[in-house]
């Protein structure tokens, strides 16, 4: 044991002084100064644990543990695993247990957890630049031991050797409940001693397969414009062939399959986690348009093959179309997921679950047409099997409404790729995964804005991650898209992105980039947006009708004592920040700006119902369902030009 504890600390300092001789070397494509915006970020927007760190990790070794007895097993309900199930892994035999032992889930199974290479200077991106050892495939998520209570007291005793009679060895046991979904790879679960930050191997289990690698899940529908007469369907699957997605009397459509690779991953000098132990082979992402629908109308489909397996059927209702009376939309940014056990995972945004279930009821009860989420999707950031299980916790809403999305730092942001901002925010992602996940009606690869319209909403939706300057494509864009606006056909114009242009949280980092706002904020004002809709900062936070930080007007009480603002003699757009959807919450300083109105710090989403004369936001919290605020805006003439008689 001392032995192996010397080779441990020699190939660790190796490792640092390795550290030191690479980022000296590196300084001519890395500055400190870098170096320091890439921390400051990341303790901003990512959360550091002591999980997420074991990617750090430059090697683990076995336990110097004689053990005979330990066992690692995996329960399911099946030979095999589906789709998605809640697993139950059993440890036993061990001799002594300890508040450091944990038990790790690890895809695909055939990894190497014996032995990485000495590259601990590589994994800067990981968010903190302690010097750690490193991993080289992270654990998928991850437990400890004394999650099951009866653990540490050894209340689960088994006696395994007897001396004339008496029990001279005894052994404790564990059992782990671990949610799995379909990520088309083998796993295994792996015990280990020394908690996240000195881990070694106890015992690893045999490897685990699902029973259907192949089949089509996770499928999300979006819409392809604005006659609300034909629905895209998105799904993934295991299988390269073209499926199918049949739906309403005998009608089918046949998919597009296209997938991406860890070559299409971004990177630099410094490898990122997508480049590099964040990877996870995506499968294959499938998508067809049902056309010859209806608006607002019910149908149902199933999507699959008869080779991979097929769905079940689906309910789903198409939008109003675009210039028709009525629209109800959710909308909200920043959501991510988290685990449905008491995993620990890399990045667990703890607010999501309780949102999207709230979500998920208001949808069930029919009277939601369209669901915005605008940016910071599913957080995986360079970890790729995270997808698929944000794909999984979407889908009860997402299958059965149109869900359009925007796209956010945590999607997009990498060095030397073609983003605003250069800090690794997307893992290395660099919008690749999103665009295959999201198809959404632009213009064309890597230039993620659109516009869309559903009942009495235009919808003008950009990207606050890809260059906004003036002149830009983006920038020229905007500016036709929202003047070609008939405010007679739809009367509401709404602008909505990523990051925020006014925002009061405290942070270590600003919310707000005053280029972005000097830029495109006089596009507002200039085409009468009536409403904007950002994320990023992790809070809700309404404004008067703002124009360069001053209130323009102010809302008035209406009969039920609501905020309104009349629209019918316009002065500037209302600002509403809503990225409090599920990544954990920011807070407000004491004393703010006269142009926020309300400012809220819990988990929920806004729903939004529009007529041709009225807007009406109210921000649901989503663990009370309690509205915690509403707003309206109304207008009372309404022409082509706007506001002519």
């Amino acid at each position: 044991m001392e032995e192996h504890s010397l080779v441990f600390w020699v190939c660790f300092l190796a490792v640092s002084t390795n550290a030191v001789f690479f980022l000296a070397f590196s300084s001519s494509f890395l500055t400190s100064r870098q170096l320091e915006d890439i921390t400051i970020e990341y303790r901003n927007h990512t959360g550091i644990s002591e999980f997420r760190l074991l990617n750090r990790k430059t090697g683990l070794f076995k336990c110097p543990d004689p053990n005979p007895y330990l066992q690692i097993n995996v329960t399911s309900s099946n030979p095999q695993l589906s789709d998605d199930e809640f697993v139950s892994v059993d440890v036993g035999g061990v001799l002594v247990p300890a508040d450091s032992d944990w038990v790790a889930m690890i895809s695909p199974s055939h990894s190497n957890i014996s032995a990485c290479p000495f590259n601990e200077v590589q994994y800067v991106q990981t968010g903190d630049l302690t010097k750690l050892p490193l991993l080289c495939h992270y654990p998928v998520k991850a437990q400890y031991a004394s999650n099951d209570p009866d653990y540490l007291s050894c209340k689960k005793e088994t006696c395994q050797k007897y001396v004339d009679g008496v029990c001279v060895v005894r052994t404790c046991s564990a059992s782990l409940t671990f949610h799995v979904v379909n990520i088309r790879t083998d796993i295994i679960f792996v015990f280990f001693a020394g908690g996240f930050l000195t881990p070694c191997v106890l015992k690893i289990s045999d490897s685990v397969s699902f029973s259907n690698p192949k089949m089509p899940l996770y499928a999300h529908l979006s819409s392809p414009d604005s006659t609300a007469t034909s629905m895209r369907v998105t799904w993934v699957s295991g299988d390269n062939q073209p499926q199918q997605v049949q739906y309403g009397n005998g009608q089918f459509a046949t998919s597009q399959v296209t997938t991406f690779t860890q070559d299409d991953m971004c990177s630099s000098e410094i490898p990122s986690p997508a480049k590099d132990f964040g990877w996870h082979d995506p499968g294959f992402i499938h998508s067809a348009v049902m056309s010859g629908l209806q608006p607002s109308t019910t149908f149902s489909y199933k999507y699959g093959s008869d080779s991979a397996g097929w769905s079940g059927e689906i309910t789903f209702r198409t939008p109003p179309a675009g210039g028709s009376d009525e629209l109800n939309f959710i909308a909200f940014g920043d959501m991510g997921k988290a685990p449905r056990d008491s995993s620990l995972e890399h990045y667990i945004q703890p607010g999501s679950i309780s949102v999207i279930e709230a979500i998920a009821n208001e949808v069930s009860s029919g009277n939601v047409d369209s669901v915005f989420h605008i940016g910071d999707i599913s957080y995986a950031t360079g970890f790729l099997v995270e997808w698929d299980f944000f794909l999984n916790l979407i889908a009860p809403i997402a299958s059965t409404v149109s869900y359009m999305t925007a796209i956010g730092n945590h999607e997009r942001d990498y060095v030397n790729s073609g983003s605003v901002y250069t800090t690794p925010d997307s893992g290395g992602e660099c919008g690749v995964p999103y665009e295959a996940y999201f198809p959404m009606p632009t213009p064309s690869k890597d230039k993620p804005w659109y516009s869309i319209e559903q009942g009495s909403v235009h919808f003008t939706v950009i990207s606050t991650e890809h260059d906004w300057s003036q002149n830009s494509d983006q920038y020229n864009w905007m500016n036709e898209d929202m003047a070609s606006v008939d405010r007679s056909k739809t009367p509401w114009l709404i602008f909505t992105g990523h990051r925020p242009m006014y925002s009061s949280s405290i942070g270590l980092l600003p919310g707000v980039d005053q280029k972005f706002v000097q830029a495109v904020e006089p596009l507002l004002l200039a085409n009468k947006v009536d409403l904007v809709l950002f994320g990023h900062v992790h809070n809700y936070e309404r404004t008067c009708a703002v124009y360069q930080s001053e209130c323009q007007a102010m809302p008035k009480k209406d009969a039920n004592g609501i905020d309104t603002f009349d629209n019918s003699n316009y002065t500037a757009p209302v600002h509403a920040v809503i990225g409090m959807a599920g990544f954990a919450l920011d807070s407000f300083p004491n004393s703010v700006e006269n142009w926020s109105l309300v400012r809220v710090s819990e988990f929920g989403y806004v729903r939004v119902h529009a007529t041709k004369n009225d807007l009406t936001l109210e921000f649901v919290n989503s663990g009370t369902k309690i509205v915690e605020d509403s707003f309206r805006i109304i207008r009372l003439v309404r022409s082509r030009h706007f506001l002519v008689q």
